[in-house]
């Protein structure tokens, strides 16, 4: 079996699920599942959904503080509107199980430092060096 994993996880995937379908339902099932890769697969579910997470909140942040290092930038509005983008989908998949697994102070620092030295030849003005918004403000609807 692992070797369809390693080689077709799509069709490991469906093989697998009708596979514990049939155990499910007390059917005999006539192979074994494939316990290490379905534990594996299971346990990537979460850290995948919690890396998604973390990612759209430092993209939100990304943005959030161009527009604010440059908000004379024609391109500010949009800045913002793709960190209003990014907050709402973050916000959609966040669970609370997450909260104690989002370090936003390293977040905000790895957003301060994608900041490029200028945009349109001008250097930014000054940003906050802690974040300051908190978990729950930025999850939130508010802009």
């Amino acid at each position: 079996m692992s070797d369809l994993y390693d080689d077709d996880v799509v069709t490991w995937s469906e093989q697998q699920a009708e596979l514990l379908r049939r155990v499910a339902a007390g059917e005999p099932p006539n192979e074994t599942p494939d316990w290490p890769s379905i534990i594996e697969e299971i346990e990537s579910v979460g850290s995948d959904r919690l890396h998604s997470l973390r990612s759209w909140l430092r993209q939100a942040l990304i943005h959030m503080l161009k527009a604010q290092a440059w908000p004379a930038s024609r391109d500010a509005p949009a800045w913002l509107a793709d960190a209003i983008m990014f907050r709402t989908d973050a916000a959609q998949r966040f669970v609370e199980s997450m909260r104690d697994k989002i370090d936003l102070d390293k977040l905000y620092r790895q957003a301060t430092r994608t900041l490029p030295r200028t945009m349109d030849g001008l250097p930014p003005l000054p940003v906050p060096e802690v974040c300051p918004l908190t978990l729950d403000e930025l999850l939130s609807e508010e802009p």
